[in-house]
């Protein structure tokens, strides 16, 4: 009977999805742009990511907005309208976006030093700069944090405090941890890349590029979570399976390094980090994580414990180290 109710509502959402598009398309006219992700290096190039959208960005707003202007604002960010099958062109190579409008390909590697790469729309007026990011030949190793309560005050752990804080604040009134700023810089170093691997959707892409401008966070790749709905998923994937395959993609693009895992105790992060450690021995110094709303339970200990089992320093403090 769940397996038949699950399959209802895939369906029907499915359905209610295509008659909203097929009725925003004959109203609204087509003024395609492009939200650019940042790419990353891989061992055979470069990695370049984005979005095919038809509009225009929403705009951030000032600290002081309201709650009605916020959450309107927030709506405009996740009823988006994505142009599927759109030919993108990227430094001369030539891709189509999906049935979400998303796009990826992969590229020879850039001259050295190269911040951003060049995409556009053929036939439309419509380009941007998608920026890139390659470890300093002199990493020691890399760093990949959560996001959610590990370094921005989002309370999702709780259902209905996630989903308020979410939809009644903005770039500028989000809370981001002092801690965490501090701590990111040190692990940087000036050389050391930062990977963002988090299950907050790709309609906040811009908000949370946004909010790591403002509060100083090291600029990196994300990694989010597509809450699309398909023939074949609805709300696409669970979150410890996302963050565990976008930990493995980030591995397998930085084959030479090993890392530094952040995260909280809100949403199971010990227990995600420890599978992610078992299935790459050897490829983890450290896992550090920020006691997230409640003091340390049972089972956050048992993970922890784990994970020092298998020879990786672990340890879930109130904040972050800063020496």
């Amino acid at each position: 009977m769940l397996v038949f109710m699950k399959n209802l509502l895939h369906k029907t959402a499915l359905s209610a999805e295509r008659l909203w598009e097929s009725a925003r398309s004959e109203r609204q006219p087509s003024t395609p742009y492009i939200d650019p992700f940042i790419g990353y290096a891989t061992p055979a190039g470069v990695h370049m990511r984005g979005r095919v959208l038809n509009g225009k960005p929403v705009a951030d707003l000032p600290a002081d907005s309201s709650i009605w202007s916020n959450l309107l604002n927030m709506m405009a960010r996740f009823v988006t309208h994505e142009l599927p099958n759109m030919e993108v062109d990227v430094s001369g190579t030539v891709t189509l976006s999906d049935e979400e409008g998303y796009f990826s390909l992969d590229l020879p590697s850039p001259p050295a030093g190269t911040a951003e790469i060049e995409a556009r729309l053929p036939g439309h007026d419509a380009r941007v700069m998608l920026p890139l990011v390659t470890p300093h030949a002199a990493a020691r190793f890399g760093v990949i944090s959560d996001i959610d309560d590990t370094l921005i005050r989002t309370e999702a752990w709780s259902l209905p405090r996630n989903i308020w804080n979410t939809l009644t604040g903005n770039a500028a009134s989000r809370q981001v941890f002092p801690d965490a700023v501090a701590f990111l810089e040190e692990l940087h170093g000036g050389v050391n890349p930062v990977f963002y691997v988090s299950s907050s959707p790709w309609n906040l892409h811009g908000l949370l590029l946004e909010i790591f401008r403002r509060n100083g966070l090291i600029p990196g790749p994300l990694f989010l979570r597509d809450l699309g709905i398909s023939e074949d998923k609805f709300i696409k994937g669970t979150h410890g399976a996302h963050k565990g395959a976008m930990i493995d993609k980030v591995l397998e693009a930085n084959p030479k390094l090993d890392f530094v895992l952040l995260g909280d105790t809100g949403q199971h992060d010990p227990q995600v980090y420890h599978s992610a450690i078992e299935r790459h021995p050897s490829r983890f110094t450290s896992a550090w994580f920020r006691a997230a709303g409640r003091s340390l339970d049972a089972e956050d200990r048992h993970w922890i414990d784990k994970i020092r089992a298998l020879g990786v320093q672990a340890q879930a403090m109130e904040a972050f180290p800063n020496n």
